[in-house]
């Protein structure tokens, strides 16, 4: 009875996180919405990873109309046009991002709880 045990390859389940949290050749085509906490119960939204010929200025312009909220655009020398806006954005962001047809719903990255 000789049976290999297959089960001792070293295999990573989160190595594909990993590349995308760090920022690796996967992570250029999506699209990331964060939340940041700032003080109290007071919230930011950045969305980075969109594609640098959108016009950012109509585009924070729709979502401060349609979310009432404020936002501005931040140039990160990195990250590119990162927007930041005010509050809990992140499920209504990424709704209009793919009802805009902006971006496809499986390149859209919601992070945090």
């Amino acid at each position: 009875m000789s049976a290999s045990i297959q089960n001792l390859s070293t295999f990573d389940p989160f190595a594909d996180q990993e590349a995308d949290d760090l920022g690796g050749s996967k992570s250029s085509n999506y699209v990331h919405i964060r939340i940041q906490q700032r003080n109290g119960k007071k919230h930011l939204t950045t969305i980075q990873g969109l594609t640098p010929d959108l016009d950012f200025k109509k585009l924070v312009s729709a979502f401060k109309k349609e979310f009432c909220c404020n936002g501005t655009i931040v140039e990160d020398p990195e990250l590119g046009k990162v927007v930041q806006l005010t509050g809990d954005q992140r499920k209504a962001v990424a709704q209009f991002l793919v009802e805009e047809g902006i971006v496809s719903k499986g390149n859209v990255k919601i992070h945090g709880t």
